[in-house]
């Protein structure tokens, strides 16, 4: 009666467990735009360097174009622009 309980038991509790991780591991596969490394995204953070409490500069690329901005608490604002493998250039300030 008892080896009856103890063998039932080391059997199922390691297939509940196979069970388990199976699934977790199947729902985030099957998840859509989640799989890590395989998207491919429009937009880039090339780098980031933090300045004060609550700011930070970041270069970012997108469409073939490297844009510094500043960002802020409440604001975000384009301060340079560049070519994928250029220089960048300030803008005019009219």
């Amino acid at each position: 009666m008892m080896f009856d309980y103890i063998l039932r038991l080391l059997l199922l509790v390691p297939l509940v467990g196979g069970l388990a991780f199976g699934s977790l591991w199947l729902w985030r596969k099957l998840q859509p735009g989640v799989a890590m490394g395989q998207r491919v995204r429009a937009i880039k953070v090339i780098d980031a360097v933090p300045i004060g409490a609550t700011g930070r500069l970041a270069v970012v690329e997108f469409a073939n174009k490297r844009i510094l901005i500043a960002v802020s608490r409440g604001r975000i604002e384009k301060l340079a622009e560049a070519p994928g493998d250029g220089v960048f250039v300030m803008p005019d300030e009219d």
